[in-house]
């Protein structure tokens, strides 16, 4: 009985064992059928589709030259499973010391270690260097033994990124502005970024151990479309003059904490130069924000020019009506109203304006405007938009502020400060657009910073014509009457210091207190604001500009026509001297041949023969030449044309350059207009086909 429960219990052993390796069994194809979407995430995570940034499209001036551009930069790598190991260590002690002598970051025996360990362990995507390296730089590493073997052989995998790079450096660093990988940017960069950054494409990219995502091959899904070029208003010239004359102003006294300076064309509202400068810690002063249009501050006498049109608008008063300003001392409640000067006793309204008086434009504005007036003063005001939000094409306008009779703030000396340019707020821009809407015959328009859109070939896709914001800021004969008081304040007035009897400058000076710590004035210091604001040649206007300065908390004064306007007069200066609408003398030079564009042989033969110029030709069987102008003829010059190097396309027309260059399979990217100044790789680089040229076009 005993022998037979044994061997039940043997049975039984054997039966759950069954019945156990059959629960195994079932419970791992459940697993495996429902864990099949626990597989294809893990390979998704270790292949995704990831963008390819597109090139960025160019900010350029107004005459194409750039100011901004994207250059092709290149990071290294390489496939250590392609070169089998006897060529690997034959190449690799060459290879480390070109690399040490490349990058100058490591010795030749640290590469070669670093590469050897790659090597054993099969990295399939080892960082060559964490430098990034220009095209040129580029050819040259192509060059290095092992890489020079190619992709398939050597294993170097080389992928394109770009940098962005101002060719001008800081100039109108502020206003051309930067966009950062976080999205965070400013000024045009920013503004139009939906043009600039084009589309990204597509390419599939897998994990690799240590965390590094290596492509799936050097096919992409989806190519990036590059994005488009902005085309500004800003003048290279007038913008250097602008920077050069305010920085040199500011470097005269250490007291001088920033300052701005805005130049615009009058008819179009197009900004020809904005300059920015804010002192460093090392007393050094750079464009880091942008006062011209973001700093809204009480801005003193140059307001005046609004209450003076005014006066003569709504109290049938004219430039001759007499003001009597006594000592130059006024008190009105509990406030003493002083003037810079002493006392000019009864003047007319022109003199008050010439001379700045505060005691004449605060009592002017009491006699006309309190007790029952007050909102017919501020409605002329807002009819003169001084209370809008312009909308500028860049962020970062600060709002103006001017009260309201009623308002919180308002009291019984609002009328007379507001007349003298206080208890109001105006950024530079905002006092400059008043001043340009009276030299553009009362039209007030928009500040303009962007022209058009173009695309990389230079055709334009978009154009931002001028935005009318008034058709008239008051009535014509008002005009007359303050084109009259402009002038007149330059010629005999606080500016007839910039007086100049080449060509005729309109304007008004500027100074003010400046509110610091909320008081104006604190153990006998003050910080000030002088400037300058006007426009050139009066009798014609075709540019306005303002100049403003901020001080430092000092015990000194300072004033517009003193600091200010000496700024303004070397910006006009500039730009008279370079003006050729301002400027008629005798053509006495030397008689030269014109500047022909070289080209085909034959085109170029053809232009020549039909303006009748004398010509010093090459061979007939010369296909491409250039030509250089000499006293009485012009001479061909031959372009060498191989098919392994890069031509020089100088002096070129557009048309011809893209001609040769796109039948020699190179992607060319230019900007600008006219004849072709520069190229990029230069001629005799050795030439890869589908590498970028770039092209800078000019006069």
């Amino acid at each position: 009985m005993s022998e037979n429960n044994h061997i039940i219990r043997r049975i039984e052993l054997v039966y759950w064992l069954v019945v156990l390796f059959g629960l195994i069994i079932m419970v791992r194809i459940i697993y495996l059928q429902f864990n099949t979407n626990l597989r294809e995430e893990g390979q998704k995570i270790s292949i995704k589709q990831e963008d390819l940034p597109a090139l960025r499209g160019n900010i350029l001036a107004n005459d194409g030259r750039v100011l901004a551009i994207s250059l092709p930069y290149y990071e290294l790598f390489l496939d250590c499973t392609v070169a089998p190991d006897s060529v690997f260590n034959k190449h690799i002690g060459a290879l480390s010391a070109a690399m040490a002598k490349f990058f100058k970051d490591k010795t030749a025996e640290q590469y070669k270690r670093e590469l050897a360990k790659a090597h054993m362990e099969k990295k399939r995507y080892k960082r060559l260097n964490p430098r990034l390296v220009s095209y040129t730089e580029l050819q040259t590493v192509k060059n290095f033994p092992l890489l020079n073997l190619g992709r398939n052989k050597g294993g170097l995998i080389v992928e394109q990124k770009s940098r962005r790079k101002n060719p001008y450096d800081r100039l109108a660093y502020r206003t051309i502005g930067w966009k950062n990988a976080g999205g965070v940017g400013v000024g045009i960069e920013d503004a139009f970024d939906s043009y600039l950054r084009g589309a990204p494409g597509k390419r599939m990219v897998q994990r690799l151990p240590g965390g590094e995502w290596m492509p799936l091959s050097s096919d992409v899904d989806m190519s990036p479309h590059d994005g488009m070029n902005v085309v500004t208003t800003l003048d290279v010239d007038i913008q250097d003059a602008a920077e050069t004359a305010l920085r040199a102003q500011l470097r005269e006294t250490p007291v001088f904490e920033a300052g701005t300076a805005i130049v615009m064309e009058v008819a179009t509202g197009e900004i020809r130069a904005i300059a920015n400068m804010r002192r460093n810690a090392n007393g050094s002063y750079d464009e880091s924000f942008n006062y011209a249009i973001g700093w809204a501050t009480e801005p003193g006498s140059t307001f005046k020019l609004a209450t003076l049109i005014a006066l003569l608008e709504d109290n049938n008063m004219s430039l001759s009506t007499p003001v009597d300003v006594g000592n130059g001392q006024w008190k009105y409640y509990d406030k003493w109203f002083r003037d810079a000067h002493t006392g000019l006793g009864v003047v007319s309204l022109q003199e008050i304006f010439e001379q700045s008086s505060n005691v004449g434009f605060a009592k002017s504005a009491v006699q006309y405007y309190a007790k029952g007036k007050e909102k017919q003063f501020v409605d002329r005001l807002y009819n003169m938009n001084l209370n809008k939000h312009i909308g500028l094409q860049i962020k970062g306008e600060a709002n103006p502020t001017i009260g309201y009779p009623g308002d919180k703030t308002w009291s019984g000396l609002s009328i007379p400060m507001m007349a003298m340019g206080y208890e109001v707020l105006l950024t530079p821009i905002h006092t400059l657009t008043l001043y340009n809407a009276v030299a553009n015959n009362g039209k007030m328009v928009k500040p303009k910073f962007v022209k058009a859109i173009q695309d990389k070939r230079g055709v334009t896709q978009k154009e931002f014509s001028t935005e009318l914001i008034s058709s008239s800021i008051c009535s014509p004969v008002v005009l007359e009457d303050i084109h009259k008081a402009l002038r007149s304040t330059v010629e005999k007035g606080t500016a007839k210091k910039i007086n100049d009897n080449r060509y005729h400058i309109s304007g008004k000076t500027g100074t003010s207190r400046l509110v610091f710590d909320g008081v104006y004035e604190k153990n006998g210091f003050k910080k000030h604001q002088a400037s300058f604001v006007g426009f050139f040649p009066s009798e014609a206007p075709k540019y306005s500009a303002i100049v403003v300065l901020y001080s430092e908390e000092t015990k000194d004064n300072f004033y517009g026509a003193t600091w200010a306007a000496p700024v303004f007069k070397q910006i006009a200066d500039k730009l008279y001297v370079a003006s050729n609408d301002w400027i008629s003398t005798a053509q006495t030079e030397k008689k030269t041949m014109p500047l022909v564009k070289g080209g085909k042989k034959t085109e170029v033969a053809e232009v020549l023969e039909e303006l009748n110029i004398p010509v010093q030709p090459q061979p007939k069987d010369m296909q491409w030449v250039g030509v250089l102008s000499k006293e009485d003829h012009v001479q061909e010059v031959t372009k060498k044309i191989t098919a392994n190097e890069i031509p020089s396309v100088v002096n070129m027309g557009l048309k011809d350059a893209l001609f040769l260059l796109e039948n020699m399979d190179l992607k060319v990217l230019f900007s600008g207009k006219g004849r072709v100044l520069k190229q990029s790789p230069e001629a005799g680089t050795k030439l890869v086909k589908g590498q970028q040229i770039f092209l800078e076009l000019g006069h």
